[in-house]
């Protein structure tokens, strides 16, 4: 019923060894999703900042970083296609902040369940 070998032995602890290093591996690739995640929202930002609200790069940089921080543009949009594009692109944000959140999270909430045996069904 229960697949850990007993409490104490060197099974035991090569188990949660093999469980550590499962976790710091998911944790990276995970954490790499998120970055990349966050790298391709911010160029989105920059392009259609750059486009639409016709500024330099830096500028729109500037203000798509602040976007995707959740903190709203720098500079005044005076278009309205910029207009729309920082709304769909803040919502967007919002949506990107918190996929990246549950990628760093997951897998030290596995990690935790593991650890107290919340993952292996209760026998009755």
């Amino acid at each position: 019923m229960n697949n850990m070998p007993a409490p104490g032995t060197h099974a035991h602890r090569l188990a949660h060894a093999a469980l550590r290093q499962s976790t710091k591996s998911n944790l990276a690739r995970n954490g790499l999703v998120a970055f990349s995640i966050l790298v391709i929202s911010l160029a989105i930002g920059m392009v259609g900042s750059h486009w639409l609200a016709p500024m330099p790069w830096v500028d729109a940089c500037l203000n798509a970083a602040m976007l995707l921080g959740g903190m709203g543009p720098v500079d005044p949009l005076v278009h309205d296609a910029a207009k729309i594009f920082a709304g769909v692109y803040a919502i967007y944000c919002g949506v990107a902040f918190i996929a990246t959140a549950g990628l760093l999270i997951a897998p030290l909430g596995a990690y935790f369940l593991h650890r107290l045996h919340l993952d292996q069904p209760s026998v009755s």
